[in-house]
């Protein structure tokens, strides 16, 4: 018996559009051809590729001659890997509330990594200094896990960003505590952009140890990378990343689409556009009367406040998620593919919703 034949094309309609995810998007074009360019022939597997030695070489470009990239699979793994390298058996992590390690990762963290977090709530998700004291203590405490490592998210959870002085004094005020610091940067490029510095402006030049560097929400098919900032805060990564279940095999099908991305400004072309787009967003929003956008809008999200019962008539046009469903708020993001005509389309579906409330 024949198996039955299928049509990819069918399987979903290309037409739909939402604001739910930039992991919704699909990839950018340059990083599907720059995929088939390297499918070609054989390359040694593990990393040992052509493609991640050429990472190496980009990656320094941005982040200085120290650094050294470890391509993985996805953000979680990446996060774990890196939280790991910086920490003891008996350490823990400091970090925002509402930080995706802690709100967002089934709790792989703590799971799967070992580690303690240590949380502390923020208006904008955001740490400072004085926020991390409020966990930072207790280091001779055996009843108490060891706070090691500060984690800090650029673009914030809440799409807010961190300026360069304020994650320096966040790294000087760890370091003299004897503490590193990481960053989960899933978003990086679209903080990069807003700011209009180059990466390492609020990296490497400012003080952060370590990095988890997205790709998959700045047009990647998949695939990120720990990228060591300082090398002698780390300890055995390549150990790590095997034992975490992130070292690929066919690695060049990852470190080629991050070369796709950095090599030139792709990156930083997806994230002005994904941004521009959450501005555009934003400007719209505000002139409908009921609608409260609840956070500054710095990348390329934009939460706001409506009645619930609009949410969810909206939901059946557009897809987006609830934030804090008790309270109204909403999350719309914006990608590398969204067009004008999605926002305007969608601000209008919002019009006609709340004409109707």
């Amino acid at each position: 018996m024949n198996p039955p034949k299928t049509d990819a094309r069918k399987h979903h309609d290309p037409a739909v559009r939402g604001f739910a995810s930039d992991n919704y998007a699909g990839a950018h074009p340059e990083v599907l051809a720059a995929v088939a360019l390297a499918n070609g022939g054989h390359q040694v597997a593990y990393g040992e590729d052509d493609y991640t030695a050429n990472l190496q070489r980009i990656i320094r470009s941005h982040f200085g001659a120290t650094a050294e990239a470890f391509p993985v699979f996805n953000g979680t793994g990446a996060n774990v890997v890196a939280l790991q390298a910086v920490t003891d058996r008996w350490g823990a992590v400091i970090c925002a509330e509402s930080a995706h390690i802690n709100v967002d990762e089934g709790g792989a963290p703590e799971r799967m990594g070992g580690l303690k977090l240590l949380t502390v709530p923020t208006p904008d998700g955001k740490l400072t200094p004085e926020l991390i004291d409020r966990q930072a203590y207790g280091w001779d405490d055996e009843h108490r896990a060891m706070p090691q490592v500060v984690s800090i998210t650029q673009s914030t959870e809440l799409g807010t960003l961190y300026t360069p002085d304020e994650i320096r004094d966040i790294c000087d005020h760890a370091h003299a505590h004897g503490m590193k610091v990481h960053l989960d940067g899933s978003r990086i490029a679209n903080a990069a952009a807003s700011l209009d510095v180059p990466m390492r402006t609020f990296t490497n030049a400012v003080g952060v140890d370590i990095l988890s560097l997205g790709g998959t929400k700045n047009g990647a098919l998949y695939g990120e990378a720990v990228v060591v900032l300082n090398q002698d805060a780390v300890r055995q990564m390549k150990h790590l990343r095997k034992l975490s279940m992130q070292l690929a095999s066919k690695m060049r099908f990852v470190s080629v689409q991050l070369e796709a991305l950095l090599a030139k400004d792709l990156w930083l072309r997806n994230a002005r556009h994904s941004n521009g787009m959450a501005q555009r967003l934003a400007e719209g929003v505000r002139s409908v009367h009921g609608v409260e956008i609840i956070h500054p809008v710095q990348a390329n999200a934009v939460f706001a406040r409506l009645p619930h019962d609009v949410s969810e008539r909206l939901q059946k046009r557009y897809r987006f998620y609830f934030w804090d469903e008790a309270a109204g708020d909403v999350r719309w993001m914006c990608s590398f593919d969204t067009t004008e005509d999605d926002v305007d389309g969608f601000l209008a579906a919002l019009k006609e919703e709340m004409a109707q409330h």
